[in-house]
């Protein structure tokens, strides 16, 4: 037995007796537990003792663990259901670790002391067990953001002292619970349950006057049948939201009993009859757009709420004239009636709020000029009115405004410079560069809806600096920018920045401590701001930081085992010098083989010179083994010509794809060089990011980003369960269209992706679309007459015809493959399929003197038919001229871009608007999922090969 081994195990002896002192050992082995299932835990968690050596993350009181809380920590893995050993646990907190998977365990449910259980913006899926009806003190429960599915266990009505219950965001489906149910939680003040599946009818049940209920929001599920008399009985409520459901029926008249609502939000259902009245209500926020109601003149009482900020009644039956006392209630900002019947003469009058910046009337029936003396001259919106019949480009209201500017940004402190950062820091405000603390802080309800009010935003940051300051919070500063009403949702999203005071980043308790304000909403928001959730980001300052590994014993471990122990010092210092010298030795050997990744690499295999890369990483093939768990079976997830492909997890938390080569598929090297060359120079948020490259021990593996929801040809064909309609269509068309504008227009030299189609445009969580595989790519430095002439390769069906002929290649060639794909998204058919082809088709079957040109039997029936497809006759036209015989006739992709953007904004969408969340805005079968790696080809009935065509 050597010495070092020796040592070992007489420091191994006394470890139980430290542990014993400050920790109780169940707490000790239950965190033991927990830590072996992660990835990426604390630094200090190779210390023995969690609660004497202050373990990132753990209070303890008493020797017993009473909180764990690990917000932003960017774990990766499994909660391991030996966390019931922590059964002094008051509070657990694991928010903000998107890459922390899989089900919440039962065993949960053994946590009986369990005051706060916060699991927001996490990873977790299956079902939510029954167990948590044992957790009888939770006050607070939080799994928002999340993929969990099923209903809703009736066990939570048990949780009688139940404060907030959050469950927005997820899968849940199945009816509302009652009896027992939510109907049993009398404490409760908020019930968060937007944007899931549930259905069937609100149970009457749901409500009585023992509530004190503040905020019921339930928009954006699948509930049916009347709204209930019982809530009328409910008068501490505050805020509505049962928008964007399939509620009918006619509103209860209670309704005016709710003395403190603030916010009614009922659009996009279908109800019927008439509009109760409201009078006398403090109601800020009013949204009934889109339902059936009983035709009638504008409700007089509408002029009553004096607290009224913004008004929306879209499509909702109104005729006869507009009141102009509405216009004068003192807080009014937004007055938006389009797609109505109001007809005579609009009086704004003279007396109309201060604060008042938009009127819409579009689409409705005014025929008179407006006659005001006060001139009101903010934002008003008459297009589509008698009015405007015919158009006067003299009249402004006879226009909608565009505005590409963000509406709000935190200004820089004028009296200083915007620092010049590096890509992993950003600028503060007060000019400094940092690793900013950031996500995203989503309102779920404010009472205003023009975003370019910027005196709310400056109130919003002045309230988060004193809080910072109140919690002693080393904040020097905090930016907000980029305001975004989510069009599915209503909701705000609005992005934040914290900056650190002193230093350049934040230590791990600070980041604690600040995502603690959030996930426990100890931050509380101006007034007008509403109930909100945070979205954080990964830190990036500790993204690529990792503990050692669990089976080695750390020096960390020696030390803290033999401290307070002088009579082992000596020997504990002889033992880390030896530990450290063998380290620092195996260290220099693997920083030689960083600095040098192809000190193996063979420019005489057909591989070509060494890669010059910028910014991705050599990987050996140890390392990605880890990383896949031995590449095993459970972690593959696709396969092709290429090889297989896997899932894996690097030890920050960040999920990758590896593209492992067949031997016999090995691409001879130049094509594989070509990749990495040319994914690590480029970068964009429509391109898919090189991670990283393995050429080691005969292998050849290339590391992507993961991008979870399969390729554009699996989501137009079904396969990967994702439903496309128009809207969605045309931002993936706008995002691929990005990607290839910059590799023509931005990157440097140019580049010629050569192989475009929809098997190489992938939809990440977002369905925002990523151009992939640069095999056969081409750099356009060299070529002075704008052509590379090449042996031709592409895909068949894709492949540009001017190309083909001439070997000429150019980025019109790019172009002529686009335009198909274009053809795919309004058809979902195949480029060429039973021996026909799709330019072809479309071709023959369109009339320009027709509506939507007569492809109604050509087009996708996914791509919504029943509902207004605007923009798709430019949509197409501006196909027709990306597959134009001759290059020199087709536009350029920084011209496609543009078009695309107008033919957007002509179906009333913001271009440069965020996707919403998956868990919003579309449905994912997992079991029909079709992984975008695997590089299958489409089959075309036996007429054409399914993969690139190589002609000698």
């Amino acid at each position: 037995m050597g010495q070092r081994t020796q040592l070992i195990l007489l420091l191994l002896l006394f470890i139980p007796y430290f542990v014993m002192e400050s920790t109780a050992s169940d707490d000790y082995n239950g965190l033991l537990s927990v830590k072996d299932e992660l990835m990426n835990t604390p630094p200090n968690w190779v210390r023995p003792d969690p609660c004497g050596s202050k373990w990132d993350g753990i209070v303890c009181n008493n020797s017993r663990v009473t909180s764990l809380q690990l917000q932003s920590m960017n774990l990766s893995g499994r909660l391991s259901r030996e966390i019931e050993s922590l059964s002094e646990l008051q509070i657990l907190d694991l928010s903000y670790n998107k890459y922390l998977t899989g089900p919440l365990p039962p065993s949960i449910g053994s946590l009986k002391k369990l005051v706060t259980l916060n699991l927001i913006g996490c990873g977790f899926s299956g079902s939510i067990p029954d167990t948590i009806g044992n957790l009888q003190q939770l006050t607070t429960l939080s799994l928002t953001n999340n993929s969990f599915s099923g209903p809703i266990p009736a066990s939570i009505g048990i949780l009688s002292n139940l404060y907030w219950l959050d469950l927005a965001v997820n899968q849940l489906n199945g009816p509302i619970p009652v009896s027992p149910g939510l109907d049993n939680l009398l404490h409760a003040k908020h019930f968060h349950l937007e944007s899931n599946k549930f259905s069937g009818e609100i149970p009457p049940q749901l409500f009585s006057s023992n509530m004190i209920l503040l905020h019921l929001i339930l928009n954006g599920n699948n509930l049916s049948g009347s709204i209930p008399e019982t809530i009328g009985s409910v008068q501490t409520l505050e805020v509505i939201r049962f928008d964007r459901n399939s509620l009918s029926g006619t509103l209860p008249s209670n309704l005016s009993n709710l003395v403190y609502l603030n916010e009614l939000y009922l659009s996009n259902n279908k109800f019927t009859g008439s509009i109760p009245n409201l009078t006398g209500l403090s109601l800020t926020y009013v949204d009934m757009s889109n339902n059936s109601f009983t035709v009638s003149d504008m409700p007089p009482w509408f002029s009553t709420l004096q607290s009224l900020a913004t008004l929306v009644m879209e499509n909702t039956q109104l005729q006869g004239p507009v009141p102009s006392s509405i216009f004068s209630l003192p807080n009014l900002q937004t007055v938006t009636l389009r797609n109505n019947n109001l007809s005579g003469t609009l009086d704004i009058g003279t007396s109309y709020s201060s604060k008042l910046q938009l009127v819409d009337l579009q689409n409705n029936s005014i025929v008179h000029e407006v006659y005001s003396a006060g001139g009101y001259n903010k934002n008003l919106i008459l297009v589509h009115n008698p009015i405007c019949n015919p158009p006067d480009a003299t009249k402004s209201y006879c226009a909608v405004s565009q505005s590409n500017t963000p509406p709000y940004s935190t200004p820089s402190n004028h009296s200083c410079p915007p620092a010049q950062c590096t890509s992993d820091q950003i600028s503060s405000p007060n000019c400094q560069c940092a690793y900013a603390y950031s996500g995203t802080l989503v309102f779920r309800a404010p009472n205003f809806l023009d975003l370019g009010i910027s005196s709310y935003y400056l109130e919003l940051q002045s309230t988060l600096m004193q809080r910072f300051k109140d919690c002693s919070l080393p904040v020097d500063s905090v930016s907000l920018r980029n305001p975004i009403k989510d069009s599915s949702t209503m909701n705000l999203n609005l992005s934040l920045d914290v900056f650190p005071s002193g230093q350049d980043h934040f230590n791990r308790t600070e980041i604690l401590n600040i995502g603690s304000l959030f996930s426990s909403h100890t931050f509380t928001p101006p007034t007008g701001f509403g109930s909100y959730y945070f979205l954080a980001n990964p830190y990036g300052y500790y993204a690529g930081i990792s503990t050692e590994s669990k089976k080695s014993l750390s020096i960390g471990v020696i030390i803290g085992a033999v401290a307070g122990f002088t009579i082992l010092l000596l020997l504990l210092v002889l033992a880390g010098v030896y530990v450290y010298a063998l380290r620092q030795k195996r260290r220099a050997e693997s920083a030689s083989g960083q600095l040098n990744p192809f000190a193996h690499w063979d420019p005489n295999n057909g591989s070509g010179g060494i890669p010059q890369l910028k910014g991705a990483r050599s990987f050996s093939f140890e390392e990605l083994k880890k990383y896949t768990n031995k590449f095993s079976e459970a972690n593959s997830i696709g396969s092709g010509g290429y090889g297989k492909v896997y899932r894996g997890i690097l030890p920050a938390g960040q999920l990758i794809a590896i593209k492992r080569a067949h031997t016999e598929s090995m691409q001879g090297g130049v094509e594989f060089k070509t990749e990495i060359e040319l994914l690590s120079r480029v970068h964009h948020k429509n391109l898919v990011s090189l991670v990283g490259f393995c050429f080691d021990q005969g292998e050849q593996m290339l590391v992507y980003e993961y991008v979870p929801n399969g390729t554009l040809m699996d989501g137009l064909s079904g396969k990967s369960g994702i439903r496309l309609d128009w809207i969605r269509r045309l931002k993936v068309a706008l995002g691929a269209a990005r990607g290839l504008a910059y590799l023509h227009e931005l990157a440097n030299p140019p580049i010629i992706h050569r192989d475009i189609k929809s098997t190489n445009i992938l939809l990440d969580e977002r369905l925002n679309a990523k151009v992939a595989d640069f095999g056969l790519s081409k750099l356009m430095g060299d070529a002075e007459s704008g052509h590379v002439t090449t042996q031709v390769k592409g895909t068949m069906g894709y492949l540009d015809p001017e190309y083909y002929t001439t070997q000429q290649l150019t980025e019109k060639s790019d172009v002529y493959g686009f335009g198909v794909v274009l053809l795919e998204l309004i058809t979902a058919r195949m480029p060429i399929e039973r021996g026909k082809y799709i330019v072809m088709v479309v071709q023959t079957a369109m009339d320009r003197t027709k509506v939507l040109y007569n492809l109604h039997e050509i087009l996708d029936p996914a791509i919504g038919l029943q509902t207004s497809l605007k923009g798709l006759e430019k949509f197409v036209d501006l196909a027709m001229r990306c597959v134009e015989e001759s290059g020199a006739n087709r536009p350029t992709m920084g011209m496609v871009v543009k078009e695309i953007e107008n033919i957007m904004e002509l179906a009333g969408l913001n271009p440069n608007a965020e996707s919403a969340t998956t868990s919003e805005s579309y449905d994912i079968n997992k079991e029909n999922s079709h992984h975008p790696y695997s590089n299958e080809g489409f089959e075309y009935s036996g007429v054409y090969p399914t993969s690139k065509i190589e002609p000698q």
